[in-house]
């Protein structure tokens, strides 16, 4: 009995030791401390963002808030954000991020986007989300907890290995429609990433074809559409059946959320459209009569692109015909024409459309944005402005990241005009413009949305003005006239256009419209043609409205 006593005497005196020696035990105090800190930080349930509460100096709109929600509540932490463009899918994929950061689900990230939009990620997560986000360069940095890289940087030797070898709990990848096709390298690189959650954004998430979702989808849960085989053989060929075809479309809306601008009930500012007609001077019309002149009939695709650059610079046009007779073997007929055409684009004055550019911008001390679809007018458009005190900065795809930015600094501070290729109408986002000219149209609907979603969208605070220049009488006169002005895509935002193209079985405008040049034997069928066309997509429109306004009833 005593030597019981003596043993309980002692394991209680150990105990009592060893709970006073904070080496091995914290003191009760500071246990107590510990308890009521994680009481207060604890979430009761997962329903409701936390979020928001976390991030006062960020204004989000509804949608926004609803689109996280869902992601999260609903889609767990796997989802593709296709909200149009202007609508804040980096907003809505960065509240997502912090949300789950906050709830201690997510620290290992990894953010892919392309080249031109790293340092945009990084400074939007940064600052907005308190998230340090860092951008991977030349030394590489694996194993900071939130990176921000190319795709084409993630995927060379020797971040490949590191990447793959990785677990992370959520990858970002922007821009993702870019991975539709399953074939390439990018996407089965994507698909070999260890990933928890996943959250893939595009504005068009079907461009031709339903193939295109089936990919997006099974980068996120594979096998959720069912498999490959099966899924062509069902949908393959048949563009309309996500729309039409319910099962598919739930299917869809599992892994997606997708706004409309006249969904989310924004007031957005104006588009303040305005056509501006030009002539050409007659030595510029003499060239072009001359260049239609030797068109064949049907015409190449060569002449429909010399046409279109004589419209645009005679820089550009002389370049190309430059490049033909140095590159290719020309019988001499054409070789003669092509020489004869120089002749005349030598005899040219400063271009009309560039002088009418002068002439609107030197009356406003607004800034600009001028969109060109050759480098060559990019070049004489910036020399022509500085011969005339008017500042501007170039911006197109062959820059490096780092080039991008400065450009863009420079235009919000300090010159009045950007020039930007096409390069210039994806990702950047210049909403301290409200400025556009359209000084070369492109043919492809989509890409005239993405240059004006640059400046219109989310936090742009004054109406935007939009020029459109055109040549009277040209090819570009044409496709303005008839296309663009009658199925008023200027007005509106593209929205539901790549819908009704689908359904009018039409793969892609740009190449709807050179199959009509190339197949018409004048230039007067070409335009009856190409009424016929506009036409159809306006009767297209004004059904898909009407149904709209019947369903909303």
């Amino acid at each position: 009995m005593t030597n019981d006593i003596q043993l309980h005497v002692s394991l209680d005196h150990d105990l009592t030791n060893k709970i006073s020696d904070d080496s091995l035990f914290c003191s009760w105090n500071t246990f107590q401390l510990a308890y009521e800190t994680a009481n207060q930080l604890a979430i009761p349930a997962f329903k409701g963002l936390q979020s928001p509460q976390h991030l006062p100096q960020v204004s989000f709109l509804p949608h926004q808030i609803a689109c996280a929600q869902k992601v999260i509540e609903h889609m767990n932490g796997r989802a593709i954000l296709a909200d149009e463009v202007g609508l804040g899918k980096t907003i809505e994929a960065g509240l997502i991020l912090k949300e789950y950061m906050i709830r201690g689900l997510v620290k290992k990230v990894l953010i892919l986007a392309p080249a031109s939009l790293v340092n945009q990620w990084v400074v939007e997560m940064n600052e907005k989300f308190y998230i340090p986000a860092s951008a991977q360069r030349k030394s590489p940095i694996w194993d900071y907890d939130v990176v921000v890289s190319s795709i084409d940087t993630a995927k060379r030797p020797p971040h490949k290995d590191v990447i793959l070898n990785t677990e992370y709990d959520m990858v970002i990848i922007d821009e993702a429609h870019k991975l539709k096709n399953h074939k390439t390298k990018n996407y089965q690189f994507v698909q070999e990433l260890t990933k928890k959650y996943c959250l893939l954004l595009t504005a068009t998430p079907v461009q031709n074809h339903l193939l295109d979702i089936f990919n997006l989808v099974s980068i996120l849960k594979p096998g959720h559409l069912g498999n490959y085989e099966d899924f062509t053989q069902r949908f393959g060929n048949n563009r309309n059946k996500l729309s039409n075809d319910d099962h598919l479309k739930a299917l869809v809306n599992k892994v997606m959320v997708r706004n409309r601008r006249e969904e989310t009930g924004v007031e957005w500012t104006k588009r303040i459209v305005e056509t501006v007609d030009i002539d050409f001077t007659q030595a510029e019309r003499d060239a072009y009569n001359f260049l239609l002149d030797i068109a064949n009939s049907p015409m190449a695709f060569t002449n429909i692109t010399l046409l279109r650059e004589l419209c645009s610079s005679r820089e550009a046009c002389f370049l190309s015909i430059q490049n033909m007779l140095k590159r290719e073997e020309l019988h001499d007929e054409r070789a003669n024409q092509l020489k004869q055409m120089v002749t005349y684009i030598e005899k040219m004055p400063h271009h009309a459309k560039a002088q009418k550019v002068v002439e609107l911008i030197s009356k406003s001390n607004e800034k600009f944005i001028i969109f060109t679809e050759y480098r060559a007018t990019q070049y004489y458009l910036q020399w022509l402005l500085q011969q005339h005190g008017i500042s501007s900065v170039p911006f197109r795809g062959g820059f490096k990241r780092s080039k991008k930015d400065w450009m863009k600094q420079l235009f919000q501070h300090h010159a009045q005009v950007l020039i930007a290729t096409e390069a210039g109408g994806e990702g950047i986002n210049l909403q301290f413009c409200n400025n556009i000219i359209n000084y070369d149209l492109p043919w492809n609907p989509m890409r005239l949305e993405q240059r004006i979603g640059r400046i219109h969208r989310f936090g742009q605070t004054e109406d935007v003005h939009i020029y459109n220049f055109a040549i009277r009488n040209t090819i570009e006169d044409h496709v303005l006239t008839l296309l663009y002005d009658k199925i008023r895509l200027f007005e509106r935002v593209v929205g539901n256009l790549d819908d009704i193209l689908q359904k009018l079985e039409i793969n892609d405008v740009e190449t709807e419209l050179h199959h009509i040049y190339k197949q018409s034997s004048s230039i007067g069928e070409a335009k009856i043609k190409l009424n016929n066309l506009s036409s159809v997509i306006a009767s297209a429109q004004e059904q898909e409205d009407k149904d709209g306004t019947s369903g909303a009833s």
